[in-house]
């Protein structure tokens, strides 16, 4: 696996990168924004994940997330952001990332939450799509997890990041149960963020308005509970 960590304080990376190599994990680091940016986007390819920060010399971290969002929705990003910026965290999810870590942070919780992301990366896309066996078919969705293939009202959907994915397949695994925020929060990102709903909230905003894109939507609200999958509503 290749890393492009993006990250203007050098003692920072140097610490990381010793725990990178444990993990047996290349990786490349980036003290400029742009520099960063610009790494990215001439070896698209190379990086298996990137870790972001928000406050860079040359382009800030939010402005290169949306950028790298333009040219890939599923490389895996996770940013990092100051303590309690509450708004930086919604902000970052709204964007794109898939995670985000606050500093100060132990180098181990950030291999942990790598090693969390990457669990639900699919592999890549080898087989075609008439040969597609999906996992989950409702009356109007359908989901392949190793392809990553989905079909909502007989149109494809191919905009969702890696964790947008993983909430709505789990949803649409038992359609109509209601999951309430710490149980996705358990389920999706395979560990507890201790209360911090806002997390899930974030991420269902962004998925409901793609799959709106799509037909009626999905991804219901149950008030004082959770939320919920269900495709049943007719089309006009």
């Amino acid at each position: 696996m290749h890393i492009l960590m993006i990250e203007d304080n050098e003692s920072v990376c140097e610490m990381i990168e010793m725990f990178f190599l444990k993990e047996e994990w290349e990786a490349t680091f980036v003290h400029d924004g742009k520099e960063g940016l610009d790494a990215y986007k001439n070896s698209p390819d190379k990086f298996d994940l990137i870790i972001l920060d928000i406050m860079l010399p040359g382009m800030d971290g939010m402005a290169i997330c949306k950028e790298i969002r333009k040219e890939s929705s599923s490389v895996p990003i996770i940013m990092l952001t100051a303590r309690d910026s509450e708004s930086d965290e919604v902000i970052g999810l709204e964007i794109g990332a898939d995670d985000y870590v606050t500093k100060p942070f132990s180098p181990l919780t950030l291999v942990a939450r790598i090693k969390s992301l990457l669990r639900r990366v699919s592999n890549k896309d080898s087989a075609h799509a008439d040969e597609l066996t999906f996992d989950i078919e409702t009356e109007h969705l359908k989901m392949d997890r190793t392809t990553r293939e989905i079909v909502l009202y007989d149109q494809p959907l191919n905009n969702l990041t890696p964790k947008e994915f993983d909430l709505l397949f789990t949803l649409a695994n038992s359609p109509r149960r209601v999951f309430s925020r710490e149980q996705l929060l358990q389920l999706v990102w395979d560990y507890e963020y201790f209360g911090d709903e806002r997390t899930v909230d974030a991420h269902i905003k962004k998925l409901r308005q793609k799959v709106s894109l799509n037909g009626p939507q999905v991804i219901k609200t149950v008030w004082g509970v959770g939320y919920k999958f269900d495709d049943t509503e007719k089309i006009d």
